[in-house]
Order: C-alpha cells, then structure tokens, then sequence
C-alpha cells in the first residue's frame, strides 16, 4: 500500500483537529462565565466605542472565542453568554457552514450589544436566532468607532469584533445561528 503527503488533506485534518480541540473547551457554565469575564474586560479596556455602548445597552451577548475553519467546505462554532445588568441571564451558542473559495482557520471573538428592548426579547424568545434575519444591525470597525455616541447608536444591535488569530480572510456573523443552550454548572 503507497501512502502519499497531499497538502490539502494535512490542511483539512489540521482544521479538524483545531475544530475538536475547541469543542471540548468551557465546558461549564462557570468556565464560560469565566472566559466571557475576560474577553468582556479586554474588549473594555481596547475600546472606548463599546464603554459607551455597554453604559446604555439592555444586554451584551459576548462570544469569547469563535473557531472557523474551512477548506472549500467550512464552518464556525462557539458559545456565549448573555449578560443582562452585569449577570448572566442565558448561554447561547453560535454556528455557521459556507462553501466557497476558502481555506485556513482562524480564532476570534464578538460581543452584540442589544441597544433595545424589542432586539433582547428577539433573541431570548426566538428558538434559533439567524443573524440577519429580525433586528438591525451594525459590525462596528474603527471608523464606525471613531463617530460612534451614545447619542448617534440608532440601530437594534452593534457588533464589536476582537482577538482575531489565525490564517483566513473575513469576520463576519451573516448567516450565523445563534441558539439558547443549557451549561452544566
């Protein structure tokens, strides 16, 4: 039996693992607490746009850590927490397919503030939530940062992107599924 090198499938495998590896990370409600805690705070600290944001928003939806692959055919996945007043009202995860002219895998972070009450009732009353369907809303880069008020912010949701790592080109949460899920504690 020959046994070849293809690149393409060392890739894939590569993508796989890195996909698996992440799935068994916070696997509790209190270590995902403890991840959105962290993620929170940098995000805070780098950000003056999301202070002012976070001061006048209903409740923040923060995804720590995100884990999209793909080779051809790809996929992102992570888990969340919906902080509602400082404290977490509800575990959400998030996840993507696509096919296209893609290959790589990256690590990133976001965190949705819900500027009004009708966008949080969406979210916690909708059995799946996909993102571009139901509320407004609006990925916040640095020029949107740097004309962002509390004063100017008009639409239902406002998305701040962080800790992008990794070898593939684009962010983005159109199409993504966001679901309630239950943690162990």
């Amino acid at each position: 039996m020959k046994i070849t090198f293809s690149p393409l499938r060392a890739l894939f495998g590569g993508l796989l693992l890195l996909l698996g590896t992440y799935a068994v990370a916070a696997d509790t409600a209190a270590e995902l607490d403890r991840d959105v805690d962290n993620a929170y705070q940098k995000l805070m600290s780098s950000s003056p746009a999301a202070q002012d944001l976070a001061k006048v928003s209903k409740g923040v939806l923060v995804f720590p850590s995100i884990v999209k692959a793909g080779l051809v055919v790809g996929g992102q996945y992570g888990k969340g927490a919906l902080r509602v007043g400082g404290k977490t009202k509800g575990y959400y995860n998030t996840a993507a397919a696509s096919f296209g002219l893609q290959a790589g895998a990256q690590s990133f972070g976001y965190a949705m503030f819900f500027m009004t009450k009708d966008a949080l009732k969406y979210l916690e009353k909708s059995d799946g939530w996909e993102v571009g369907v139901g509320p407004t809303l609006v990925v916040v880069d640095e020029g949107v940062a740097r004309s962002l008020t509390t004063t100017s912010a008009k639409e239902d949701i406002y998305v701040f992107f962080f800790d992008q790592k990794g070898l593939m080109a684009g962010l983005g949460i159109q199409g993504s599924k966001i679901t309630k899920i239950t943690m162990d504690k």
